[in-house]
């Protein structure tokens, strides 16, 4: 199994783009007067809440598992995840105030080219970052950095709609265009938010593998099932980037505890081959008990061959 790398550098990295593109989306609704632009700005702010929180999340994540934590400390990401959930919220729920007021009282836009200029170059650095939080975020399983990549590609889509929407106010000479755009984006980031919070609290109810990864687990155990050997209360859970596989081995009973030994231990290791960070859990039983087959036991089954 491969150490995990230090995520945090990409913490800092999204900080640094928040701290940037704030600066510049204020800039841009300084010289516009655009309530859109403003909205955007304000998405940024929580850009910035949601990195720094990320952030905590990947260090309290990283730290190895001790007595009062035995199963580590992975589940911290869900936390990040659901705290960027609810900024979204209070982000959306400004923008929206903000348009509704605006829009009841209409401001002309000025500057244009300039602030759609400085806008732009912001949601370019959003894009770049996103993208570069996404890709690592699923190499190493890390919902944190994920969710982060994401709720900055969904600020550069909303900078692309504001954009437009100030450019057809320039061409139109509609102002009530842009704070109408702007309400659009909140219930855009309103929609965000929930995605997050309902993924992170999924994951915190301990979801089973992905259907694709619980098929490979099946694959794995049945290069072990004989005649003699099957498996059944194959259980798999998630805890951010670590995994858990616990299951009962049915094995004969006039076997002895060496030879059973060492069978799970073959076991363990082929799925530490198979899966990152998993911690996989084998129970031994006799097949010839019936208390090995007690009724309530969930999970998937490899039966023995013929």
């Amino acid at each position: 199994m491969s150490a995990r790398q230090n995520l945090t550098r990409f913490a800092w990295l999204s900080i640094a783009a928040a701290v940037l593109t704030i600066g510049l989306k204020t800039g841009a609704y300084f010289l516009t007067g655009s309530v859109g632009l403003l909205s955007d700005a304000a998405e940024s702010v929580v850009n910035l809440v949601a990195a720094v929180v990320a952030l905590i999340a990947l260090r309290v994540a990283a730290q190895p598992a001790d007595a009062e934590h035995p199963y580590g400390h992975a589940k911290a990401e869900y936390f990040s995840a659901v705290v960027e959930g609810i900024m979204i919220f209070v982000a959306a729920i400004f923008i929206i105030y903000s348009a509704v007021q605006r829009f009841l009282d209409p401001q002309p836009i000025e500057n244009v080219g300039i602030g759609l200029g400085v806008s732009v170059f912001a949601s370019v650095i959003n894009g770049l970052v996103a993208w570069k939080l996404i890709n690592v975020g699923r190499e190493e399983r890390s919902i944190t950095l994920t969710a982060d990549g994401k709720h900055l590609l969904t600020d550069v889509w909303t900078s692309v709609g504001v954009v437009l929407g100030v450019m057809l106010v320039a061409l139109t000479g509609w102002l009530r265009l842009d704070p109408i755009i702007a309400f659009l984006v909140g219930l855009n980031i309103i929609w965000t938010g929930y995605h997050l919070i309902s993924q992170s609290v999924d994951g915190l109810m301990d979801r089973a593998f992905p259907t694709e990864d619980a098929d490979a687990v099946v694959a794995t155990l049945e290069e072990f099932a004989t005649s003699e050997v099957h498996f059944h209360g194959v259980r798999t859970r998630e805890a951010g980037h670590q995994r858990f596989i616990s299951m009962h081995m049915l094995v004969p009973g006039d076997w002895s505890v060496q030879r059973g030994h060492d069978l799970a231990e073959q076991v363990e290791a082929r799925l530490g081959e198979r899966f990152e960070h998993v911690d996989v859990d084998v129970h031994i039983e006799p097949s010839d008990d019936p208390r090995s087959f007690e009724a309530g036991l969930v999970g998937l089954q490899v039966p023995p061959t013929s």
